[in-house]
């Protein structure tokens, strides 16, 4: 057919070196994770042994037997997925919203907050400080201790405020002339528009607030009923290490089974892991920018 290039001999060669690059490529990705799902599954006194690599030697689900025989485990994940799911959402919004007005030309004060929001990446209270802060608020043992003290990320901001740089001011000025205000340019306009960034940003923050247990033991851990689930597996993990240094035998007895600490991390590495692994997939699409091209003429 007319049009259509014939391939080259050079052209077919270093496509067969880019795919066979890109399949090593993965293999060396995905073989950490693959190792570890065997690990999960195999034995805990066997996997001592080591020589475990794509497929456990010896299966068993005694080390996430393990993992859900843990009385907090339900209440632990609702407060995660809780956590998660609220803090996610509000600080999108709200840093949003401030990259938003730090994004506006018209704004006169813009350099000097960044200034100060910038700042903050590198200057900080220090724990003890932050402690006491959150003592004064009336925060611990409160479950808005994991919400309001990050509502905010000055790194956030500054990604999704580039972002909204790159937008053509045509935008905003054609509704601002059909009488809209900022906050509808905002929420109709920019917004939409941003569901790249947002997404990654979205990302970044869901899997720090799933992966966060720091802030549990160090606001919470007082009440169980605000534990969360990776606090939880935390000291599991450390019990079970404990357990195995403590005596000759590196292992610990559970309802009857044997398992042992490296056993049980990985059963733990993978339940920590598997919510975020699924949620990838959803906001792997809005990754690819340029949702603007052929937006506005100029």
């Amino acid at each position: 057919m007319a049009g259509i290039r014939k391939r080259s001999k050079h052209d077919i060669i270093w496509d067969t070196i880019i795919g066979i690059f890109m399949v090593i490529f993965v293999i060396i990705t995905l073989y950490p994770i693959w190792n570890t799902l065997a690990v999960s599954f195999n034995d805990g006194i066997d996997s001592v042994r080591g020589g475990i690599h794509l497929w456990p030697r010896m299966f068993t689900l005694k080390n996430y037997e393990t993992v859900f025989n843990n009385q907090n485990l339900k209440q632990a994940a609702f407060i995660s997925v809780s956590r998660t799911v609220i803090a996610t959402l509000l600080q999108v919004f709200l840093t949003a919203m401030l990259a938003y007005v730090l994004s506006r030309k018209e704004f006169i004060f813009k350099k000097h907050l960044s200034f100060m929001y910038v700042l903050t990446m590198y200057v900080g209270g220090g724990m003890i400080p932050t402690y006491v802060l959150i003592k004064n608020l009336h925060l611990l043992n409160n479950f808005m201790v994991y919400i309001i003290p990050g509502l905010v990320s000055a790194f956030n901001m500054i990604v999704i405020r580039t972002f909204m740089n790159g937008l053509p001011d045509s935008l905003s000025e054609s509704a601002k002339i059909d009488g809209a205000g900022d906050f509808r340019i905002f929420i109709q306009i920019i917004l939409p528009l941003c569901k790249p960034v947002l997404a990654t940003v979205a990302l970044f923050i869901a899997v720090g607030q799933w992966n966060s247990w720091f802030d549990s033991m160090l606001y919470c851990s007082s009440d169980p009923s605000l534990t969360t689930l990776q606090y939880e597996l935390m000291k599991l993990l450390s019990a079970t290490t404990q357990q195995g240094t403590s005596g000759t035998v590196d292992m610990m007895k559970n309802a009857g089974n044997i398992v042992t600490p490296k056993s049980v991390r990985a059963a733990v590495t993978i339940v920590t892991a598997l919510p975020i692994v699924c949620l990838y997939p959803f906001l792997q699409r809005y990754f690819v920018s340029g949702l603007t091209i052929g937006g506005v003429k100029e």
